[in-house]
């Protein structure tokens, strides 16, 4: 049996290091132009080197998306980025355009590429097209039901990817016009405005001008919104398709999600792939996702090609605030160093996650501000805390508050 690697978002090198610590087998980023993120924080060259090195120290990979469909503007200095990440070491570039997949294999003929799900791959053929082009593996469409991503992945000589995790677009492969249409923002060109996530009224054609909010909640209703996709109830299926990488999506996403994310799929498919015959879904996975902030969660077409309900009538669901990630410990003074994310307080219990467990309710006896010395009771975002400890807390550690209802 295949075992698939976890792939984990990054919009920045905190987030890299975390999916690392957090069971990561590689990652992906953008870097400042090419990918459909443009409105992540993103590495710079210089970053990207050092992304290289982390990775490399960790034996993990890394991959940099460079998916958008480019306009003839868009070549503008490529080759210079291209030439670049060759030289910095990344794994594999993720690729929709054939223009920007013939540059690539022009300048930089040994950096693996892979094919994004931009590109709609929704059959073996379609994916030995893009081996014959270059390619050494491809993410298929999210629209694909179990069988019909097995009957790819075995019938095909290139690697193979797919999501498993994260926010949809309405458009599931990604290809939508919305932004570019209602906000002159392309979303093909990394730059969407997220147009699905606004809030509509229905109009009658009879009564124009009369705009009739549909009371789903008080809120109103987002027509286009797509539930969050979630397969980590699946994972027998998803392992007997003979997968290469399992995609977990979110260079947007905070470090608390693509820690604690990365870590439940890592324990996931761990467990299928050391016993699968004792198997069974661990609950703790289940209530675990419903701490990140997401949508409600939805299987797509994976578990059929008629698909579930995948329309989500309503905002982000949030139950727990990050709070802080632990940052050191100062043995002398016996502190716990924390850097704050969100007001923390000695009020209220808080969770504590690491890459090895989790401990819950814990209450915090006394908080110092690390810069004036002294004794707290409430800390806000951007500033450094210690805990009073008698030994270090788990590096990667981090901090969050269940929100009160």
């Amino acid at each position: 049996m295949k075992k698939p690697e976890i792939l984990s978002p990054a919009g920045n090198m905190e987030r890299l290091e975390y999916a690392l610590a957090y069971g990561a087998d590689a990652v992906y980023i953008g870097g400042r132009g090419y990918s459909l993120r443009a409105k992540a924080s993103n590495f710079s060259i210089e970053d990207i080197k050092k992304a290289v090195s982390t990775v490399r120290a960790a034996g993990k990979k890394l991959y940099v998306a460079m998916n958008i469909f480019a306009r003839n503007s868009d070549f503008d200095g490529i080759a210079d980025f291209i030439g670049d990440i060759a030289d910095a070491g990344v794994d594999a570039v993720i690729i929709a355009d054939p223009g920007i997949l013939t540059i690539v294999r022009n300048l930089a003929p040994e950096l693996r590429i892979h094919i994004s799900t931009q590109a709609n791959i929704t059959n073996a053929t379609a994916a030995e097209f893009w081996g014959k082009m270059g390619a050494s593996r491809v993410v298929l469409a999210r629209e694909l039901s179990a069988p019909e991503v097995a009957e790819i992945a075995q019938n095909t000589s290139v690697e193979t990817e797919v999501f498993v995790h994260g926010a949809m677009c309405i458009s599931y492969s990604g290809r939508c016009l919305m932004s570019k249409f209602l906000a002159n923002r392309d979303g093909n060109r990394g730059d969407c405005a997220h147009s699905c996530r606004w809030k509509y009224y229905l109009m009658e054609e009879k009564r124009p001008g009369q705009y009739n909010e549909v009371q789903e909640d008080g809120k109103g209703v987002y027509f286009f919104n797509s539930k969050d996709l979630a397969l980590i109830g699946h994972i027998p299926e998803l392992m007997k398709c003979g997968l290469d990488s399992l995609k977990i999506e979110g260079r947007m996403k905070s470090t608390h999600y693509v820690a604690a994310i990365t870590k439940m799929y890592r324990k996931a498919v761990d467990l299928y792939f050391n016993d699968p015959d004792s198997y069974r879904p661990d609950p703790e996975w289940f209530e675990e996702i419903e701490k990140v902030s997401h949508r409600q969660y939805s299987t797509g077409f994976f578990l059929s090609d008629m698909g579930e309900e995948i329309l989500d009538y309503a905002r982000y669901e949030k139950t727990y605030d990050f709070v802080g990630l632990v940052r050191g410990y100062d043995k002398v003074k016996g502190l716990v160093e924390v850097e704050v994310r969100n007001r923390l307080s000695t009020a209220e219990p808080i969770e504590v996650l690491s890459p090895d467990g989790l401990v819950k309710d814990y209450c915090i006896p006394e908080m110092h501000d690390l810069k004036e010395c002294t004794p707290i009771e409430v800390s806000h975002a951007g500033f450094r805390i210690g805990i009073p400890s008698k030994k270090p807390w788990p590096k990667f550690a981090i901090l969050r508050r269940r929100i009160a209802k």
